[in-house]
């Protein structure tokens, strides 16, 4: 390299690329979904952070006070219903909007079928089975903000209370996509998603298998998409699924299009949708029983974080000089000290990074200057991230 060339070409020996997952463990605390804040008259009698809407379609919840300028928006939560559940459009109030917010949510998470109806949500995953499908769901759908890139295979845990909404929680399961790590499918427009089972989360309940002895399927999470859906099953009511609830109910009894017995002190999830003349049958008002049932729930996020890294290789002929202005003095190289004996030497502080046509578009700062002469060689390594 000559004295006036200060300039050098990458070729594809000096470049790589790399792919980090950073995760962060994300606490939702039931009390912060219910129970924190003060209720007041103004929001109908609910918290402080929850946000309702005149559509009444959805329910926002916020870290603080929804009207605070340091609120953050973490989970929204719905419900919806497929066309072809065996409910009554005249039986259930609000029918529509419960059909659209399932059709938007399915053809969003599912796509379509090659007849062009859209997919309704399926237990297993398995759209070409006729296995259960999830007819009557609710959405947990969470903030970017919490979820950044996704979430974290195997790392989703929701504890709620199960059974009617008019009881107490004394029956507890705790949801998890345990298999999400090696097990998560790819068969979802919305990218990758997992299988959630629900398990006895507490020694009052009999048994935390079903009648099969497998861990029960109740819901799908998208990890790309930040979505959670729960099967509205959950809450069947104590006196038809048994002591157990959901966990120990006979499956005949969840399988859609059934019509499962109800008693009238022991509403659940599904009765509460169906039935325009018991309390709760708007989306608003269910989505207050089902946050009342929140117990914890945890995840960690995952923020993707691509790099591309140089290598700056400085031999011993090169870049011995600067272009700095005040290298030389008097025509002569101001660090030699007036010694013509003494290598050419310089003092290396900055990377620059130029395009093609040499317009510069990034600058790398050392700790420290490095000296380099004839005797030595650098390699100094630049990582762009995005």
């Amino acid at each position: 390299m000559s004295a006036g060339t200060f300039f050098k070409t990458f070729n594809s020996s000096d470049r790589t690329t790399t792919r980090t997952l950073l995760h962060e463990a994300i606490p939702i605390t039931g009390a912060l979904v219910s129970g924190t804040y003060n209720r007041t008259s103004a929001n109908a009698g609910r918290e402080k952070n929850i946000k309702v809407y005149s559509h009444n379609m959805y329910q926002s919840v916020y870290d603080y006070p929804y009207l605070s300028s340091s609120a953050n928006h973490i989970f929204d939560i719905s419900v919806g219903v497929s066309p072809n559940s065996s409910l009554s459009a005249s039986t259930v109030t609000g029918m529509s909007k419960k059909v659209n917010v399932y059709n938007q949510m399915a053809q969003v998470l599912n796509g379509y079928d090659t007849n062009g109806n859209i997919r309704e949500f399926d237990s297993d995953g398995n759209f070409s089975s006729t296995g259960l499908k999830m007819r009557e769901a609710i959405f947990l759908n969470f903030s970017r903000l919490l979820v950044k890139d996704e979430i974290k295979k195997g790392s989703f845990n929701l504890k709620m209370g199960l059974g009617n909404f008019t009881g107490s929680s004394k029956f507890q399961a705790t949801i998890t996509d345990y298999s999400g790590s090696n097990g998560y499918l790819v068969n979802s427009p919305a990218g990758e998603y997992g299988i959630l089972y629900a398990t006895a989360s507490n020694k009052m309940m009999s048994s935390s298998l079903d009648t099969n002895n497998k861990q029960r399927p109740c819901g799908l999470i998208f990890y790309q998409a930040g979505v959670c859906v729960l099967t509205s099953s959950l809450f069947h009511t104590m006196s038809k699924a048994g002591a157990g609830g959901f966990l120990n109910a006979d499956p005949a009894s969840l399988v859609p299009g059934t019509t499962p017995t109800f008693d009238a002190a022991g509403r659940n999830l599904r009765d509460l949708i169906g039935h325009a003349n018991e309390t709760g049958s708007t989306i608003t008002d269910i989505c207050d029983g089902i946050r009342n049932k929140f117990i914890d729930l945890s995840f960690n996020n995952t923020t993707e974080l691509n790099s591309t890294i140089y290598f700056c290789r400085a031999n011993h002929n090169e870049f011995n000089y600067s272009s700095n202005p005040t290298y030389l003095t008097g025509s002569k190289i101001r660090v030699k000290g007036g010694d013509i004996l003494t290598p050419p030497r310089s003092y290396v502080t900055t990377v620059g990074m130029y395009s093609a046509d040499n317009e510069l578009l990034a600058v790398a700062k050392l700790s420290e200057p490095l000296r380099k002469d004839p005797t030595n060689e650098l390699t100094l390594r630049v990582r762009l991230d995005y």
